[in-house]
């Protein structure tokens, strides 16, 4: 859910070098990669990086000549240790028939050291600090692998994608390079592999009790001023409740995540899971505070309309998401943020059972000042780092065999979503079916089994990324509507690159977080009516006392950098 910033072309079918006089970084760079490609598939040795490391001795396991859209099978048993994000969801299990079935295909037993999720950040980094972190840490979100690079503890995995052919394919052909670029450190490399879509995909909007619109005469609104009309509505008709309430508030730095997610997508900012503290304004081509655009102001100015006409419940912001769902099914609300899953598992089943003839239903992200878009940077998810551990085993380049089969190829991803063909689920024409007795998100509420908890498939550290067919395969009829109308709207660019080098990243740290804690805790206070919006100049000052140009500047310095070094 947190958005990618920043920049990776890398050309597997030879590298053309236009005549401009000189090299650019990026082009050295390629020109490195694709002599090292051709080093290591031959008699090893080579990286991206051009310093020359010799993988010859390391193919202990790897299959020779590995092509994209072929099965990988390690040529002798081979065992690698996972860190697995154990989801309350679907608790881990070691019968899973995921485990089972994915050493049969591809003679590779994975170990996972099991994290609750948590917990899941905070242990990563204490086990990656000590030395102790497992080869493959998956579901890190960037810009969390920033942390550890200066330690060198996490390989620099762009210097070893020429082992990953699925990976590559799936760059060139859906022209990610942009979105590649954007996670590129200051030496040109990036430290994490992240899942890659071939179009962006929407996960969270309002949901409505239609029935209730229904009975007003109220429609699903579709832009946020006919969200205040509807809630203004729905508390004339209903003056004791709260039209709107919210989740998503705990065990999150930033309270209503979701909700503050796509309503700043709606002004064209970055807010919610999505925020940083610094965001590319494309028209003055510069880098800016985003706490402190006016976009943002204007933002936080619509939620506080809501909440000081008690439209939206001023508890949103702390309560758990239980006490959300509690208020939605006993009709103290009317509203709330959902994604497909929660709508159908959550709100729709237990409104269901408990309120005769109660419809929920999601509507596409309201549109605000910013029009019809999505915030750029979409098409890269969560990914996984590796130890740099993993190098010094003779096993390594069939790791990075498996990474790229497993995450990266259609028949992996396959797997990882929707196990078995015929034994957990039916395929027809493209279309996928859980097999009868299966649930997979809610499809089932009756049927025995359920094809995360009980099977280990669709698991959040393995399922991610892949085609819109695939993605799409997993749709219910409220998604597939939900989507297809967000798929409508346009992209805003990705933000440029703009890595900082290791000192100036020591720097940026000390201030980040200040800068950002203030962001929140006065973005609360604004919305809450804690403060008034008549200090919001004095907020600005704030964070100005706290290094917020400083840091602005460092950023821009750091993308006219990169942008001439790297043309």
């Amino acid at each position: 859910m947190t958005a990618f910033r920043s920049s990776t072309r890398l050309r597997n079918k030879g590298i053309v070098v236009q005549n401009e006089g000189r090299l650019s970084r990026r082009q050295v760079l390629a020109a490195a990669g694709f002599i090292g490609l051709a080093t290591v598939t031959g008699c090893g040795g080579g990286d991206d990086g051009g310093d020359g490391k010799d993988l010859s001795k390391k193919q202990d396991g790897a299959m020779k000549n590995y092509r994209a859209g072929q099965q990988f099978k390690a040529s002798r048993p081979l065992s690698f240790a996972v860190l697995h994000n154990n989801n309350p969801v679907y608790p881990m299990k070691s019968d899973w028939l995921f485990w089972k079935e994915l050493t049969k295909r591809t003679g590779v037993t994975l170990e996972p050291v099991d994290v609750p999720l948590a917990d899941y950040e905070k242990k990563r980094s204490v086990l990656i600090g000590a030395g102790d972190a497992p080869s493959l840490i998956p579901k890190t979100y960037h810009p969390s692998e920033v942390a550890f690079v200066s330690s060198g503890a996490i390989l620099p995995v762009s210097d070893y994608v020429k082992l990953m052919p699925n990976f590559r394919e799936k760059v060139r052909k859906w022209k990610l390079e942009p979105e590649l670029d954007s996670i590129r450190q200051s030496d040109g490399r990036y430290y994490l592999l992240p899942g890659l879509h071939e179009k962006t995909k929407a996960n969270y909007s309002l949901s409505f009790r239609t029935d209730v619109l229904d009975r007003h005469g109220l429609s699903l609104p579709t832009t946020w001023d006919e969200v205040y009309d509807v809630l203004k509505a729905l508390k004339e008709e209903h003056p004791g409740t709260y039209p709107l309430t919210d989740r998503w508030s705990t065990n999150t730095p930033f309270p209503c995540g979701a909700l503050f997610s796509y309503l700043g997508q709606a002004y064209g900012v970055k807010a919610g899971w999505t925020y940083d503290n610094i965001s590319f304004d494309h028209k003055a081509q510069k880098y800016v505070f985003t706490g402190a655009q006016d976009a943002y102001r204007q933002m936080v100015e619509y939620l506080r309309g809501l909440v000081a006409e008690k439209l939206m419940d001023p508890e949103s912001f702390s309560q758990t998401d239980d006490q959300a769902l509690q208020k939605l099914l006993a009709e103290k609300s009317y509203a709330m943020s959902a994604n497909p899953q929660v709508l159908v598992q959550d709100y729709r089943y237990n409104l269901e059972k408990q309120v005769k003839g109660a419809r929920i239903d999601m509507v596409p992200v309201p549109l605000g000042p910013a029009g019809p878009v999505v915030l750029g940077g979409g098409r890269l998810e969560n990914g996984v780092m590796i130890s740099s551990k993993a190098l010094k085993s003779d096993d390594f380049v069939a790791m990075m065999q498996f990474v790229d089969w497993l995450w990266y190829s259609d028949e992996g991803q396959r797997l990882a979503r929707w196990g078995i063909e015929g034994v957990t689920h039916t395929r027809s024409a493209g279309r996928y079916r859980p097999k009868p007795g299966i649930s997979l998100m809610g499809s089932d509420p009756d049927a025995p089994k359920d094809m995360q908890k009980d099977f280990g498939f669709y698991n959040g550290v393995f399922a991610y990324g892949g085609s819109w067919e695939l993605v799409s395969s997993m749709f219910g009829p409220d998604e597939k509507k939900f989507q297809e109308a967000m798929a409508q709207r346009r992209q805003l660019p990705v933000d440029p690159a703009h890595p900082l080098q290791s000192f100036e990243q020591e720097q940026a740290t000390l201030w980040e977080t200040p800068l950002k804690d203030h962001v929140i805790q006065n973005t609360l206070q604004f919305v809450l009516g804690k403060r008034p919006l008549s200090q919001w100049n004095s907020y600005l000052a704030e964070l100005k006392s706290k290094n917020m140009q400083q840091l602005v500047d460092l950023h821009n310095k750091a993308y006219e950098r990169f942008r001439k070094e790297n043309g």
